[in-house]
């Protein structure tokens, strides 16, 4: 009887301390901080499906402008008529890949960079065209360009070989997606992919400890070429750098008396913070990290900003909730001081360089007009620059896509 009442004994006590474990990690479980699964929510940022077309612009977004022009409306028929009479809407480009594109520091060597940004801008310009218009040979044209790299181009190198992918790998998959999933036939789209994936992709995904602009640009043709190859690895990625990097970008007065620095940067003082924001040390709501250093660059930055989270809302997790105010304050800070008002003598020592160049109209879409923020400086100098053109880098005719488009 007294061993049988040990064998009882043994599988009650095993009960209760299993009972014991499973109350511990149950309780973990519910009592786990909401920040825990909102990193976790936050890590899975792509869509179980992906939207097509859906890098920068969607068909509804297509649609609304084909409407416009086609209607004879403004500022959309003159946009369009500007970027047809562009050397990137010619019917008679021809494509200039190269195995090897090689830039150096400001493009300089310059082996295939202005050819292979031109060729990627112009097939995206062929794309928009097509769809517009509904002329075919618009979109062959842009599947030749395509084509002729893809057949091409094996790698990127030199200095400014990661930054030259952003740019380039920010504009072909939004050409890529407009003609694969508007018009009836692109036989060679499987190795466009397969250049995206193998030459474009590794060189962008792990971003950049550069100038901002550069992570940012690259994170850009990170996400494009995710939603293009359905790649939701890389989609989580590249979120994931953006998240980081934007607080890191643009400062507000609520991050404390210094701005944020991006995760890895290795900026652990005050002085290697200041020295990387330009040796602005006075910080102000709006401020980006290379005003000080021009508003060209400064442009550049914000424009792929605005870029990925118009991708991320097309895709169905909008970013711009989280990034707006930030965004909204950048670019009305930027835009009253090329307006013409006098720059402050706090402000880049009470000088600033350049312009923004054409990378207000997304942005102040989005949130002027759709989020209902006021944005006054900002709508001024929108305006203004109508029709926008190209930077000839990664930005185009952007007056026509997103000027005041509600889809």
């Amino acid at each position: 009887m007294r061993t049988g009442s040990r064998a009882l004994r043994r599988p009650k006590a095993l009960l209760l301390a299993l009972g014991t474990v499973l109350a511990a990690v149950l309780a973990a479980v519910l009592i786990a901080p909401a920040s825990a699964v909102k990193d976790t929510a936050q890590q899975a940022a792509a869509p179980a499906n992906f939207t097509h077309p859906g890098v920068l612009i969607s068909r509804p977004q297509l649609d609304f402008v084909k409407a416009k022009v086609n209607a004879g409306a403004q500022p959309w028929k003159s946009a369009h008529d500007q970027m047809l009479a562009s050397k990137y809407g010619s019917l008679s480009r021809t494509a200039k890949p190269r195995a090897v594109v090689e830039c150096g520091s400001y493009s300089n060597p310059n082996y295939g960079c202005t050819d292979e940004r031109e060729d990627a801008i112009a097939a995206y310009t062929l794309a928009l065209a097509w769809y517009i218009g509904g002329d075919s040979r618009y979109a062959k044209k842009s599947i030749e360009i395509m084509d002729a790299w893809s057949a091409v181009i094996k790698d990127h190198t030199n200095s400014n070989a990661p930054l030259q992918t952003g740019w380039a790998g920010s504009s072909w998959p939004r050409a890529a997606e407009i003609v694969k999933y508007t018009y009836s036939s692109w036989p060679n789209s499987g190795r466009f992919g397969t250049m995206l994936r193998n030459v474009y992709l590794p060189k962008v995904i792990n971003g950049s400890h550069s100038n901002g602009n550069w992570e940012l640009s690259m994170m850009e043709a990170a996400i494009g070429i995710a939603v293009f190859l359905e790649d939701r690895g890389a989609y989580d990625k590249a979120v994931a750098k953006v998240r980081g990097r934007v607080p890191a970008y643009i400062y507000l007065t609520s991050d404390g008396s210094l701005p944020k620095t991006a995760p890895g940067s290795g900026l652990d003082t005050r002085d290697e913070i200041i020295k990387y924001w330009q040796g602005q040390s006075t910080f102000m709501n709006g401020l980006s990290q290379e005003t000080c250093r021009d508003l060209t660059h400064t442009g550049y930055g914000l424009s792929a900003i605005s870029h990925i989270a118009e991708t991320s809302r097309i895709q169905g997790q909008d970013l711009y909730p989280e990034i707006a105010d930030r965004l909204r304050h950048a670019l009305g800070l930027h835009a009253r001081y090329q307006l013409g008002e006098p720059v402050p003598g706090n402000l880049c020592n009470g000088s600033l360089k350049d312009k923004l160049g054409p990378v207000t109209e997304v942005g102040f879409n989005a949130l002027h007009n759709r989020m209902g923020f006021g944005m006054s400086n900002t709508q001024r100098l929108t305006e203004q620059q109508r029709p926008a053109g190209s930077n000839n880098l990664f930005v185009a005719w952007e007056t026509l896509t997103h000027a005041n488009n509600p889809a």
